[in-house]
């Protein structure tokens, strides 16, 4: 039976290469894949999927709530591969559970795993709940050598806890780092934003 895969890192730990890198794989050996992301991510345009190191390929579908997965066939795809895993719907997460039973197909999803507060993305909630598989993509933390675990947001050059989870386009406003160094930096944020409060005007 095929496997639904769940494949999590922090921004930047290269989960987008790895799909393309799987893609390629597939394709080399002349077997078709189905590449899928959210339609809420366009920051690229809406129809590709591009790594930060320029890496790009064509997207073949876009999905949101109302995305019908099990009316479509499937008769010569290999493999289905999915982008921006967090933020696809539950209902549509469910369906490509159903898919690797009725087809027979692996389907892999790559994502992150929790936002900048460390909340579960709901896509990545069920993808936990659902998965055969789930794996890390691991990275480093951007202060130091330790693995990172989490996204910590920057808003004007400060860490910040504030702000919608979903943020499109603003990549750069966001490190991956290891706990201690999430917990340090936002401690040490608020330790000078009392600094000066206590300083008078």
């Amino acid at each position: 039976m095929a496997k639904l895969y769940f494949r999590y890192g922090t921004v930047g730990s290269g989960k987008t290469l790895s799909l393309l890198a799987v893609a390629h794989t597939y394709r080399q050996q002349g077997k078709e894949v189905l590449l899928i992301k959210p339609k809420i991510d366009t920051r690229f345009g809406s129809d590709q999927i591009r790594s930060r190191c320029g890496l790009e390929m064509i997207i073949d579908l876009l999905v949101d709530e109302y995305t019908e997965l099990l009316s479509r066939s499937y008769k010569g795809i290999s493999c289905l591969l999915v982008d921006e895993a967090q933020f696809i719907p539950e209902q549509v997460i469910d369906d490509l559970r159903e898919i690797t039973l009725r087809w027979d197909l692996p389907v892999i999803c790559y994502g992150l795993r929790t936002d900048f507060r460390r909340n579960l993305f709901t896509g990545s909630k069920r993808l936990i709940e659902l998965a055969d598989s789930i794996e890390e993509v691991k990275s480093t933390c951007y202060f130091c050598n330790k693995k990172s675990i989490f996204n910590l947001k920057h808003h004007n050059d400060k860490p910040s806890l504030d702000g919608p989870s979903i943020e499109l386009g603003l990549e750069d406003l966001y490190y991956p780092v290891c706990f201690q160094c999430y917990r340090k930096k936002l401690s040490m944020d608020q330790a000078n934003t009392k600094q000066e409060e206590l300083v008078p005007v």
